[in-house]
């Protein structure tokens, strides 16, 4: 009862000294959406569907589309991030390469500058983080693209582009 009645004297106390609005996690919420960055996965290919480990790769095939005004020194980097519910299988992909190889122009339709995009091909071989064969069953996954320059201290993310999600179901 003693030990009861403390803990609940302890509990005003400690919250009895502080308004709510400090011990409160308030998120910043902005009443205007965030606009989508120059950065973007235009389409996103996961094939093959269902995926069969013993039949090959598995191929996320991005088309990504890059600012107008961009700096021919950076990189760019296409990942995926492939999970299972219960966490124990995961796999981490990227591919990094200088941003103008391998750069396609479409021309826009009223007259402003050029639209550059990239077609990225990242390939799974079907294995976890330990190189084991995954097991059967339905995985999870986010693929993400960033621009990089080159800093003092390394690589430094200039711009990132918002991912793109789905499902992969493995069979036998």
């Amino acid at each position: 009862m003693r030990f009861g009645l403390l803990f609940l004297v302890s509990v005003f106390l400690l919250v009895g000294g502080h308004s709510t609005d400090v011990l409160a996690k308030t998120k910043g919420k902005s009443s205007v959406p965030r606009p989508e960055p120059d950065l973007k996965i235009l389409s996103l290919q996961a094939a093959p569907m269902p995926y069969r480990p013993q039949d090959g790769a598995f191929h996320f095939i991005a088309t990504v589309q890059l600012p107008k005004e961009i700096d021919e020194h950076l990189m760019l980097e296409v990942s995926a991030l492939v999970t299972s519910s219960s966490m124990t299988s995961l796999r981490f992909l990227s591919i990094r390469q200088p941003v103008n190889e391998h750069v396609q122009t479409t021309p826009s339709a009223n007259g402003e500058t050029p639209q550059k995009h990239v077609h990225v091909d990242l390939a799974w071989d079907g294995l976890d983080h330990n190189k084991q064969q995954i097991p059967v069953g339905s995985y999870e996954y986010e693929v993400r693209v960033k621009l990089l320059s080159n800093g003092e201290k390394g690589q430094r993310t200039q711009m990132l582009s918002w991912p793109k999600r789905g499902k992969i179901v493995v069979k036998n």
